[in-house]
């Protein structure tokens, strides 16, 4: 009898504690994502349209939509944010959506623990809003897609697409806000690597190209040695924004012979093909 209560307890305590693993109807999908300096993060479930018309029926127009399944799809960014000439704090946010058949309003929600939409909406806690239009797309996107693209170092887009819509919210970020901070913070008392790393920032960026050369001088003044390809090949071309054509040839012909040593052939390409353009 002893035997069989210990047999039957264990039983129960397996059927507690059991656990049925099944594929979720609307999996969890998680987008990261680097926007010049400041890191962007989409958290959102992806229900699937399985045969069904989405816009206008699934998804009806004039009602808002929660922009996702299960719990409210959250976008965090890491520095405030610009939307629509608007700005956005950086933090956590509810993603909701009123779709319509020419134009959607995005709300930026500081609530983000509902499931589905809030029990009670409140105008206070949508810290931004716009109306984007939709875009007709001719790929059929069966589940419901987060994406961040059109990347550049101050902007990118936040994209929804599902069956044949996406809209487009472009967000724009404080990268050469940012970049200027650390410059100026890093160059009180800055390496060669410190003096590289603006320079290409400042080149890259199309700005202070004179200021660019500088730091690249002193980046190959401080580091010493054998300087590496890659440095002379940065500074060529800055030589060359500048307007100095025969500077930017020579050094790109000491990029060459160090690319050429070192056997890196894609150098070796870019250094032959910009003292070719630079001697015309």
């Amino acid at each position: 009898m002893s035997r069989l209560f210990i047999s039957f307890a264990f039983l129960l305590f397996l059927t507690a504690n059991a656990q049925v693993k099944v594929p979720a109807p609307s999996p969890a999908a998680k987008v990261s994502q680097t926007v010049g300096l400041t890191e962007v993060e989409l958290q959102y479930n992806r229900p699937s349209a399985k045969g069904r018309k989405v816009f206008g029926d699934l998804v009806p127009f004039g009602k808002m939509w929660r922009t996702g399944a299960n719990l409210n799809s959250m976008i965090t960014f890491s520095d405030d944010v610009v939307i629509d000439g608007k700005t956005l704090p950086k933090g956590k946010y509810s993603i909701f959506a009123t779709p319509k058949v020419d134009v959607w309003d995005i709300f930026f929600y500081k609530d983000v623990d509902n499931w589905g939409m809030p029990e009670k909406w409140s105008d206070e806690k949508v810290a931004l809003s716009t109306a984007v239009k939709p875009q007709a797309i001719t790929q059929n996107i069966e589940s419901l897609t987060f994406a961040i693209n059109h990347l550049t170092n101050d902007s990118a887009h936040l994209e929804i697409s599902w069956e044949k819509t996406m809209v487009a919210i472009k967000f724009e970020v404080p990268t050469k806000k940012n970049a200027m901070a650390s410059i100026e913070k890093i160059m009180k008392g800055p390496g060669f690597a410190d003096y590289y790393s603006a320079a290409q920032y400042y080149f890259q960026s199309e700005t202070e190209m004179a200021k660019a050369l500088e730091y690249v001088n002193k980046a190959i003044e401080l580091r010493g040695g054998e300087t590496p390809f890659w440095y002379t090949r940065m500074k060529s071309q800055i030589q060359a924004k500048l307007g100095d054509k025969k500077g930017a040839i020579e050094t790109a012909k000491a990029s060459l012979a160090s690319a050429e040593k070192a056997g890196n052939a894609d150098y070796v390409k870019m250094n032959k093909d910009s003292i070719a353009e630079w001697s015309k």
